[in-house]
C-alpha cells in the first residue's frame, strides 16, 4: 500500500462521511418534519416506542439523532423516561438499515439487466437525477430529494474509493496480523467503540468496516468484535448531547450506553462461552459487505431483543448511575431545548406550548391583581409577583430562541407561526406587568385603608369584567389561532377605552362634589390607566394574528381601517359589549 492508496483511503473516507451528512440532512429535511411529531405523540408503549425508534432511525439514517430527540423530550418532561427506554432499543436496531444502503455500492454486472444494476451505473442515474432536481427544481422539498440523491451518490462514490484503495491490503502480510489481533474480542471490541466515538456516527464506523471487509481477508471471528464495539461506541454522541441536560436527561442519555454495552457484553459472554464448547468452524468465513450488513442487524436485533423484557431493570440502573439533583428546579420555559433547533417542527410546536402557557399565566395574573382590588391578601399579592416574574423568563427564552429559530430552514406555515410569537410576546409580558401595578395600587388601598365610593366601586368592578372578558377572548383566540374570536377584540378594547374615559370624567365630577379624596383619584386613575392599557396589549395580539394571516403586518394601519371602515361584524359586537358593560 503507498503513498497514493492511503491518499485515496483518505479521500474515500472523507467522500463517504460527507455523502452520509449530506443524504441524512435530506432525509431530516423530507420526512423529519413529520416523523419527529409522531415519534414523539406515537411512543405511548415499550412496544410501539421501539417499532417507531426503528422506523424513525432507518428512514433518518441515525440512532444518534433520534436518541437526541429523545433525550431533548425527556428533559422538556414531554416523555416519560422508562418511555424513552423503547424508543432507543428501536434506535439501536434501526441504524442497521444503513449497512445495507451502503451494501448497494458493492451491487456488480457483467452485462444485460445485471449492468443495469451495477454500481457505476446506479451511482450515475442517482447523480444525474439529483443534480437534475437540485439546479433546476425551484420547489423546497425537490431541492432536499436532490440533496438525498447526491449524497447518496456521493457515498457510494466514496465507498468504491476506499474499496479500491483497500484492495491491494489482502497482499501485505502486516494487515493479516492486524486481523488477526483484532479477532482478540476484548480488544476488537474495544478498537471499535473507540473508533465509532472518534467519528461519531455507528454508520460511517460499520461503512468504513464493510470496505475493509471488501478486501476479501476479513473472518467473521475479526468482524465480530469490531461490529459489537461500534455498537458501544455509538452511545458517546448521545452522551454529550446530554451534557446540559437535567437529571432525566441525563439518564436517557446513559440509556443508550447502559443497554448497548449490557448487551453486547451478555451476547458476547454467551457466543464465546459456547464457540469454546462447539469450536463454531464459521467464525473463519470471509466477509464481504453484504455478509457484514446481515451480521450488524442480526447482532443489533438480538441486543433488543435480550434486553427488551429488562426496562425496567434497566431504569433502575440507570438512575444509580446518575444521581437526583436537589437543584433540579422547574422552569416556566424548560420545554424550549436547544437540541430541537435542529428539528423546526418540534421547536416550533414547543414554542406553541410555551407562549400559551405564557398568555394563560399573563392572563391569570391580570384575573388574580383585579381581585386582589376587592379582597386583599398578601398570599395573593405574592402570586401576582410570581406570575409576573415568570413572564419576564418566558419572554426572555421564547425571544432569544425564536431568534435562533429563525436562523434554520422553515416551511412558511412555519415561519408565520414564528413571526407570530415574536410579535406577541413582549404584549403578554406587557400585560403581566400590568398585573403587578393594578396589584401594587390594591397593595396601596389595602394599606391606606381607602374607601371608594359606591359609584367608584361599581366602575371598576364593570371595567374589570370588560378586562378580563376582553383577556378571555385574547388568550382563546391565540391558543386556538381563531380568527373570529380575535376579530371581537377590536371592538371589546374600544369599549373599554370609552369606558375608562367615562369613568375618569365621572370621578373628576365627584372630587368637585366632595364624593372623593385627591389621594383616591391618584389611585382610581392607576388602576384605570392600568386595565386600559391591558386592553390595549390584547388589542395588539388580535391585530397581529389577523394582519400575520393576510400576509401583511401593520397594527395601526389594521386598527385605524378597522375603526373607520365600522363593518357590521364590528358594529354589532361594539354595540354588544356596550349594552354588556355599561357604567
Amino acid at each position: 500500500m503507498n503513498i497514493s492508496d492511503i491518499i485515496s483511503l483518505f479521500s474515500g473516507i472523507a467522500l463517504f462521511l460527507f455523502g452520509m451528512t449530506l443524504m441524512g440532512d435530506g432525509l431530516k429535511r423530507v420526512a423529519g418534519s413529520k416523523l419527529e411529531l409522531v415519534l414523539y405523540r406515537l411512543s405511548s408503549t415499550t412496544l410501539r416506542g421501539v417499532l417507531l425508534g426503528t422506523g424513525v432511525t432507518g428512514v433518518i439514517q441515525s440512532s444518534c439523532a433520534t436518541s437526541v430527540m429523545v433525550v431533548g423530550f425527556v428533559n422538556a418532561n414531554m416523555m416519560k423516561r422508562r418511555q424513552a427506554i423503547g424508543v432507543i432499543l428501536g434506535a439501536i436496531l434501526g441504524t442497521s438499515v444503513t449497512g445495507w444502503v451502503i451494501s448497494l455500492s458493492y451491487l456488480e454486472g457483467s452485462g444485460g439487466w445485471q449492468q443495469l444494476l451495477s454500481t457505476e451505473t446506479l451511482t450515475g442515474l442517482v447523480a444525474v437525477t439529483g443534480v437534475v432536481l437540485r439546479v433546476f427544481s425551484k420547489n423546497q422539498t425537490k431541492h432536499h430529494i436532490g440533496d438525498i440523491l447526491m449524497g447518496f451518490a456521493v457515498l457510494m462514490f466514496g465507498m468504491h474509493t476506499m474499496s479500491e484503495a483497500v484492495s491491494g491490503l489482502k497482499e501485505q502480510p502486516w494487515f493479516t496480523k492486524v486481523l488477526s489481533t483484532l479477532a482478540n474480542p476484548l480488544l476488537g471490541i474495544l478498537v471499535g467503540a473507540a473508533f465509532t466515538a472518534i467519528l461519531q456516527s455507528a454508520s460511517a464506523a460499520v461503512g468504513i468496516v464493510q470496505a475493509l471487509s471488501a478486501s476479501g481477508v476479513m473472518p467473521l471471528d475479526t468482524a465480530l468484535p469490531l461490529l459489537m464495539g461500534v455498537a458501544i461506541g455509538a452511545s458517546f454522541p448521545v452522551l454529550l448531547s446530554a451534557l446540559g441536560a437535567n437529571t432525566d436527561g441525563k439518564r436517557t442519555a446513559w440509556v443508550y450506553l447502559v443497554a448497548s454495552t449490557i448487551g453486547v457484553l451478555v451476547c458476547a459472554s454467551l457466543f464465546y462461552l459456547a464457540d469454546t464448547i462447539f469450536r463454531f468452524a464459521f467464525l473463519q468465513t470471509i466477509m464481504n459487505p453484504f455478509s457484514l450488513a446481515l451480521v450488524n442487524t442480526f447482532l443489533r436485533f438480538a441486543i433488543v431483543l435480550l434486553l427488551l423484557p429488562f426496562i425496567d431493570a434497566l431504569d433502575a440502573l440507570v438512575c444509580m448511575i446518575v444521581r437526583e439533583k436537589k437543584t433540579d428546579g422547574e422552569d416556566p420555559a424548560m420545554r424550549l431545548e436547544e437540541r430541537f433547533l435542529a428539528h423546526p417542527s418540534l421547536a416550533v410546536e414547543q414554542s406553541r406550548l410555551t407562549i400559551n402557557d405564557m398568555a394563560e399565566r399573563a392572563r391569570e395574573s391580570i384575573s388574580s391583581a383585579l381581585g386582589l382590588t376587592a379582597t386583599f391578601s398578601k398570599e395573593g399579592f405574592e402570586a401576582v409577583k410570581r406570575m409576573e416574574n415568570d413572564c419576564d423568563r418566558y419572554e426572555d427564552a421564547l425571544g432569544s430562541y425564536l431568534v435562533k429559530l429563525t436562523g434554520r430552514e422553515l416551511t412558511r406555515r412555519q415561519n408565520e407561526d414564528v413571526s407570530k410569537y415574536l410579535h406577541t410576546i413582549s404584549d403578554f409580558e406587557r400585560i403581566s406587568d400590568h398585573a403587578r401595578n393594578i396589584a401594587e395600587s390594591a397593595a396601596e388601598i389595602h394599606n391606606k385603608k381607602m374607601d371608594f365610593s359606591d359609584d367608584a366601586t361599581r366602575e371598576l368592578a364593570t371595567i374589570g369584567a370588560a378586562v378580563r372578558e376582553i383577556l378571555r377572548l385574547t388568550v382563546h383566540a391565540f391558543t386556538e389561532n381563531d380568527l373570529t374570536l380575535a376579530a371581537r377584540v377590536e371592538p371589546l378594547e374600544e369599549v373599554i377605552d370609552r369606558l375608562c374615559d367615562e369613568a375618569k370624567s365621572r370621578h373628576v365630577e365627584r372630587l368637585q362634589c366632595g364624593n372623593c379624596t385627591i389621594q383616591q383619584g391618584f389611585v382610581f386613575n392607576d388602576l384605570l390607566t392600568g386595565m386600559e392599557r391591558v386592553g390595549d396589549h390584547c388589542s395588539n395580539i388580535a391585530l397581529a394574528m389577523l394582519e400575520l394571516e393576510e400576509d401583511t403586518f401593520d397594527t395601526h394601519a389594521s386598527q385605524h381601517r378597522m375603526m373607520n371602515e365600522q363593518t357590521q361584524d364590528f358594529q354589532t359586537a361594539f354595540e354588544d359589549y356596550s349594552a354588556r358593560f355599561a357604567l
